[in-house]
């Protein structure tokens, strides 16, 4: 058993190549594979970078989540409320247990496969409005605003209740949340803002609560249960409006353009739609665009892979060095939609892996063989090498995507 002390590198690693993990991360991983490394927050954090050690800590029950713990490792400057009165609400993905598993529990219906079937003829009517409008409007067309963005904005609007005309101002403060170039008290106010609103939508509702939407549902459920929370359900909807759009619409822009970019593995889904679900699958593996949403902290000494982590201590699981570790996937950095490789932590693993990823996949799936049958000729408008990537993001992606056909 080792107990090392010496800060190896600096989170986050910069993405040499667009495609493709910080080529740090592989020498991480040959040469200190669990090793302390700096974090912007001012932090000192253990990094870990091989599949079987994330996966073992994420399902390891002395780790928390609990991300108001002083203790726990972030990729930013703290927050602190302009109003210390009002203390932070744990949502969903800063709980551990007993709470959280209850809390999951209450929310999990909505994202089973059965439901999410029920909604892919509306999913289907969205994305080829949007191609419609797409297919009638000028070229070059900015895909990151005529697809990627509205389509998973629209379908968490419509599953939480929320009013996607309202659509600017909450993509603007997701946009700032997430930002790694923004300061703490614009992070904080975008935070406050958008916290504000939510709470007045969930009061709005409460006071009409219907079964049109899984707020409302919500709402219902604690009241027959006798345990209404207000404020948990903002916190609720307040993850699941950022995530439920901010993810998939940049793994659609991602997709697109590695697809476009590997004519060959195309090919193989214009032929065969059967292999549109393993593709998505290796989009997720070689992107992994949320990696550090598997961060923790030690509640307990604990061994993982040889190293002692102490109590108190953060941990940062690089779920994009774990999902490009070749003793989890053969030739991790070749694009292969025939992998048929789901042991991949890009949803993350154990009791917190992500709880809307049968929406996400359903979204893919529909976007991509609709926009690659409809628009057969779609190609990227400039050099790929010119495309604005999201180094600046919590959540990687693309700023723009101009198309053509």
């Amino acid at each position: 058993m080792t107990d090392v002390e010496e800060t190896t590198a600096t989170l986050p690693l910069a993405r040499k190549c667009p495609f493709s993990p910080p080529p740090e991360y592989q020498r991480l991983r040959e040469e200190s594979p669990i090793s302390r490394v700096g974090l912007p927050s001012g932090q000192t954090a253990w990094a870990l970078t091989r599949l079987e050690d994330i996966r073992e800590m994420l399902s390891s029950p002395h780790f928390s989540s609990d991300r108001q713990n002083p203790a726990f490792p972030l990729m930013v400057a703290r927050q602190i409320r302009r109003d210390d009165k009002k203390p932070f609400r744990p949502s969903l993905i800063g709980m551990d247990p007993p709470e959280h598993g209850q809390a999951r529990r209450e929310v999990v219906g909505e994202f089973t496969v059965k439901r999410m079937k029920a909604l892919q003829p509306r999913i289907q009517q969205i994305v080829d409005e949007h191609i419609d409008a797409i297919l009638a409007g000028p070229k070059p067309v900015d895909l990151v605003k005529a697809l990627s963005l509205p389509v998973p904005s629209l379908v968490i609007c419509e599953q939480l209740g929320v009013p996607y005309s309202d659509h600017e101002f909450f993509q603007a403060c997701s946009s700032k949340l997430l930002s790694r170039e923004v300061s703490a008290e614009e992070r904080m106010e975008a935070f406050e803002k958008l916290e504000a609103y939510l709470d007045e939508l969930v009061t709005k509702k409460e006071a009409n609560a219907t079964e049109d939407d899984l707020l409302g549902r919500q709402i219902l459920k604690q009241r027959e249960s006798g345990k209404e929370d207000h404020d948990d359900l903002v916190g609720l909807a307040f993850l699941l409006l950022i995530a439920g759009h901010e993810t998939t619409a940049n793994m659609i822009s991602l997709g697109t353009v590695t697809l476009l970019e590997n004519p060959e593995e195309l090919a193989k889904i214009k032929a065969d739609p059967g292999k549109t679900l393993p593709a998505i699958e290796e989009l997720l593996r070689v992107f992994t665009i949320a990696e550090t949403a598997t961060s923790r902290f030690a509640t307990a000494d604990v061994e993982i892979g040889g190293t002692l982590i102490r109590a108190g201590e953060g941990v940062v699981g690089l779920s994009n060095a774990g999902n490009h570790d070749p003793d989890g996937f053969e030739n991790p950095d070749d694009f292969d939609i025939e992998r048929g490789a789901r042991h991949h932590v890009a949803f993350g693993f154990g009791a917190h892996q992500c709880l809307g990823q049968n929406l996400a996949r359903m979204e893919l799936q529909i976007v991509f063989d609709t926009l690659f049958s409809r628009i057969p000729g779609i190609k990227v408008a400039v050099p790929v090498d010119e495309l604005p990537f999201k180094h600046d993001s919590s959540i990687y992606g693309l700023h723009e995507l101009p198309v053509t056909w």
